[in-house]
C-alpha cells in the first residue's frame, strides 16, 4: 500500500508566488554569491584558514557553510573596520606621544 498523505489547501499559483524556502547550509557556489565573492576566494580562505567558519558534511565531504555563521562573519568583519566602527577610527583617537628614548635619539 501507498501512504497517505494530506492534500494542501494551497492552489498551484499560490505555491508558485511563495517565497523560497531558506536552507541553513550552503555550498561553496552558493555561500560566494551569497558574500559577493567568487567562489575561488571561498577556497583560497579555506585553505589559508581565513574566511567564514566552514565544515564537511555528508558522505562526500562537501564543503558546507551555515548561514548564520555567514551573517555572524560579516558583522565581525562590520567591527573591524575603522569606517564602521566608531571606536576604531583613527580620527577619534587621542594623539600619542612619542616614547622617551625615542625622543632623545
Amino acid at each position: 500500500m501507498f501512504p497517505v498523505y494530506p492534500v494542501s489547501s494551497v492552489s498551484a499559483a499560490e505555491f508558485r508566488h511563495r517565497p523560497p524556502i531558506s536552507r541553513a547550509f550552503l555550498g561553496v557556489q552558493d555561500a560566494a554569491e551569497y558574500l559577493g565573492i567568487s567562489p575561488k576566494t571561498l577556497y583560497v580562505w579555506r585553505h589559508r584558514r581565513q574566511g567564514p567558519p566552514s565544515f564537511r558534511m555528508g558522505a562526500r565531504g562537501r564543503v558546507t557553510y551555515r548561514i548564520d555563521a555567514l551573517d555572524a562573519w560579516i558583522r565581525e568583519q562590520e567591527q573591524a573596520d575603522s569606517r564602521s566602527n566608531p571606536a576604531l577610527n583613527p580620527v577619534s583617537a587621542a594623539p600619542q606621544r612619542r616614547a622617551a628614548h625615542l625622543a632623545t635619539v
